[in-house]
């Protein structure tokens, strides 16, 4: 399976401690950065993987950090004035695989999450969400049924916010691509990929489901507290 890892942003809402170091090089433990924990769960439990990094802010320093890591590395120049779908379009010739991960490179994910579902195969369609995590800031996720209905950091009612993960079969993966190749032509290159997901949803009934992750233990490092919980995370799986 082929995972794409974003990790090009500056992780503004952590500064100060972001404007010398990347954040998805803060260390977990002694020996572990939270992007090489996200790179070697991802090895544990598919050995064949194929690993894509996108990166931009200070990325000599990430390259460096998982040069024994076997990633491929895509980088994205225009970091600082695109969001993820500028970032996932610099990797779009990987979006042309059978089975496609996409995920933010800030996450820690325990290694149930990782065995059960990041590393499994699928052929449909579907974003991770948690329905105990309640953040109206987050990037959230409304439901009807099986099927995601909107994602966005603007909605009153939502079952769960996002856990930054997308799953894609062949299908899909390649019908993300030819709505990336459109949005970025018409100059939406600032916007989250997901937000292409959306589209797809409102203009072209595309059917994206969702798998709610509340019994795994997992975080998305946007402040202080989440940097916390991903060293506790990491604790536990040592154990």
């Amino acid at each position: 399976m082929t995972y794409i890892i974003l990790s090009a942003g500056k992780g503004v809402k952590l500064q100060p401690l972001t404007l010398n170091h990347p954040k998805s090089l803060y260390k977990l433990d002694d020996k572990t950065t939270i992007l090489q924990r996200l790179v070697r769960m991802i090895r544990k439990y598919d050995a064949e993987a194929e690993i894509v990094v996108v990166v931009g802010y200070m990325y000599k320093q990430i390259q460096k950090e998982l040069e024994d890591d076997n990633v491929k590395f895509v980088h994205n120049p225009f970091y600082s004035t695109t969001s993820s779908m500028g970032s996932l379009w610099f990797a779009k010739d990987y979006l042309q695989r059978e089975n496609v991960a996409i995920i933010n490179g800030d996450i820690v994910a325990s290694d149930k999450l990782m065995q059960d579902v990041v590393c499994q195969y699928t052929d449909y369609p579907y974003v991770l969400l948690d329905s105990t995590h309640r953040d109206a800031n987050k990037y959230n996720v409304q439901v009807q049924g099986d099927l995601v209905c909107v994602m966005s950091k603007n909605l009153t009612e939502y079952a769960g916010n996002y856990a930054s993960i997308t799953k894609l079969d062949a299908v899909s993966s390649r019908f993300l691509l030819e709505q990336l190749n459109q949005m970025v032509n018409d100059e939406m290159y600032n916007l989250f990929f997901e937000d292409a997901l959306v589209q797809m949803i409102f203009q072209k009934n595309f059917e994206l489901y969702y798998k709610d992750i509340k019994d795994y233990e997992w975080t998305e490092v946007d402040c202080v507290d989440d940097f916390l919980k991903a060293r506790q995370i990491q604790l536990e799986s040592e154990k």
